[in-house]
């Protein structure tokens, strides 16, 4: 948390004990006509993480890893993308698998005919962090939720330089009638490891971001997992019983105070 001290010859903000409620960059306070350096540096740090979040190889391996550990499978996969720097100035080629990933699927289909209920893809997209750092406990509870409803689970596909849409073909090849992917947000400057989870129904090719619910800011400092998945659950659920999701499925989840997920009061009520 920010320090509310300002550094001297800095000229205090009166909003300064507003930033031990927020990190967003307000109440700086200035040095004459500038900004103080603390406020500066800072800035320039939380930049360097977020290049760095965008920048950081995705450690599928270990990923794979611990599922194995857990006795679950994955499957390693590979957009479209060759390097993350075509990655980057082609975003068209991270929402297709490469041709041996797609393969790979073709293969696995032919011996899982009867193919899934959920398919469950994790990717770096823009923050390899975020899934490093969120991907397996998220994981764990869409799992325990899947097996509570029934629903037969695909290997978990881990896709480097993926893009949400990937998950589309990745469960259209699969043949899965529901796809969730979780992949790195857009790193913000004060989010470098922020999770999106991505939800279709009936997947397949060239759907539209109009076909898909999306919860975003999934981290230890912003949605919680219990709640993300909460809100999940109500979304796969409602898909099933609506045949549909997007913009036509609304999340309109209750949500209760969970264990450990008690929200700070705002400060804006009495």
């Amino acid at each position: 948390m920010a320090d509310d001290t300002p550094a001297q010859g800095a000229t205090a903000n009166p909003w300064q004990q507003l930033r031990n409620l927020t990190p967003a960059r307000i109440a700086l306070g200035r040095a004459g006509t500038s900004m103080p350096t603390g406020a500066q540096l800072d800035f320039q740090f939380a930049h360097a993480q977020a290049r760095d979040a965008v920048h950081l190889p995705f450690d599928h391996a270990s990923l794979s890893a611990a599922l194995a550990h857990k006795q679950q499978s994955s499957l390693l996969l590979h957009s479209a993308a060759k390097d993350r720097d075509t990655y980057l100035q082609r975003p068209d080629l991270g929402r297709r698998l490469s041709q041996a990933s797609a393969e790979l699927l073709d293969q696995h289909r032919e011996n899982n005919p009867e193919g899934y209920d959920l398919a469950i893809v994790v990717a770096d997209g823009l923050s390899a962090l975020a899934v490093h750092r969120n991907a397996l406990p998220m994981l764990e509870r869409i799992q325990e939720h899947a097996s509570a409803e029934g629903w037969s689970l695909s290997p978990v596909a881990l896709v480097t330089q993926g893009r949400v849409a990937v998950a589309d073909e990745v469960a259209e090849r699969l043949g899965a009638r529901m796809v969730v992917i979780l992949i790195g947000e857009r790193p913000g400057l004060s989010s470098p490891d922020s999770l999106g989870l991505y939800f279709t129904y009936a997947p397949k090719v060239g759907l539209t971001d109009a076909y898909r619910n999306c919860i975003s800011n999934v981290r230890l400092e912003g949605l919680s997992y219990a709640m993300a998945s909460h809100r999940l659950l109500y979304l796969m659920r409602e898909a099933c019983r609506r045949q549909l999701s997007g913009v036509n499925l609304k999340d309109e989840a209750e949500m209760p105070v969970l264990a450990g997920d008690a929200s700070p009061r705002n400060f804006l009520l009495s």
